[in-house]
């Protein structure tokens, strides 16, 4: 039989990741090399969108309002960054990860198993879609409102920030506009990958699951090889429960972030939609970002929910 794919569904993440600067085809990691130099400055310049944009709002703390229409965003990406410091930390346990998932143990066994693999892996993709679709639609719409509303005409950048150089002049404004949307661009895809990376993972872990409970329920006592296959069996049970012991080392730390910056920003998102116009570019960028952050914790929590249901059964 031919052998199952597992990586097929990350291929576009890990292509992402290499051209974000996150995944060095060495597998021992960064070493002294150019892509090592490319990955520090563009992590440098996009930590820097993060800095610029706190030290706006030490100059402007007395009012409340305007910074609480910036923190909730520099709050999401202050956290894509340590998120992409932990996922780098990890690195080399999620290629472990990966590469385990070409060993016998995990491959499907016939026709019906390669069925229940594929429906997994069908249902992660219908999320990756339906993440991609939100998290694209609200980058636009946060990008572009200013372009939308005629208040680029006023040199509106589409985060507040302080440089140390005047915005107002051309072509300083359009340089840092350019700038401002490809760091955000970097957090947001970064997120999106390390999220659904996450849910790849767990959607292994349900997976193997199922194969492994297929497998058991098609044993029958007055098989031959019964003895052999059930200790392949037990073999398998043991690289489940290491894979998913690895994926919570290396994510752990990832999830508990998100879940309390999540909730910070819904709670900051949706007193902002109070003070906007409804149906103003702006206001609907606030919408699908609610949206956005709503999807995303849904990841975290269905995925999450799946596997306790498996293991359950």
């Amino acid at each position: 039989m031919k052998k199952f794919d597992w990586k097929i569904i990350v291929r576009t993440n890990l292509f992402i990741l290499n051209l974000l600067g996150l995944w060095p085809k060495s597998a021992n990691g960064y070493s002294l090399s150019f892509y090592t130099l490319y990955a520090v400055v563009i992590n440098i310049t996009v930590t820097a969108h993060n800095v610029f944009q706190a030290i706006y709002i030490s100059l402007i703390y007395e009012d409340l309002q305007a910074i609480i229409s910036i923190i909730f965003l520099l709050v999401t990406e202050t956290n894509g960054s340590i998120k992409i410091f932990y996922f780098v930390r990890r690195l080399r346990l999620v290629r472990c990860l990966l590469k385990e998932l070409d060993s016998e143990e995990f491959q499907p066994r016939s026709g019906q198993q390669q069925k229940i693999a594929q429906r997994s892996l069908n249902l992660w993709m219908l999320m990756y879609r339906t993440f991609w679709f939100s998290v694209n639609t609200d980058l636009f719409l946060l990008f572009f409102f200013p372009v939308m509303d005629g208040s680029y005409k006023d040199h509106r950048l589409p985060f507040w920030a302080w440089y140390p150089f005047d915005t107002n002049r051309s072509p300083n404004y359009e340089l840092t506009y350019i700038y401002q949307v490809t760091s955000s661009w970097f957090l947001a895809s970064s997120n999106l990958i390390m999220d659904t990376m996450m849910a790849a993972l767990m959607t292994y872990i349900m997976a193997q699951c199922d194969i492994l409970t297929n497998y058991l329920q098609n044993l029958t006592d007055g098989d031959e090889r019964y003895s052999v296959k059930i200790v392949k069996c037990i073999k398998h049970h043991k690289k489940i429960l290491r894979f998913a012991r690895i994926t919570n080392q290396c994510f752990n730390e990832i999830a508990l972030g998100q879940f309390f910056t999540s909730c910070a920003s819904l709670a900051m998102t949706m007193f902002q939609l109070t003070v906007v116009a409804p149906f103003s570019s702006q206001g609907m960028s606030y919408l699908f970002y609610v949206c956005t952050i709503t999807v995303q914790i849904f990841l975290y929590c269905w995925f999450g929910n799946e596997v306790e249901v498996r293991v359950s059964d």
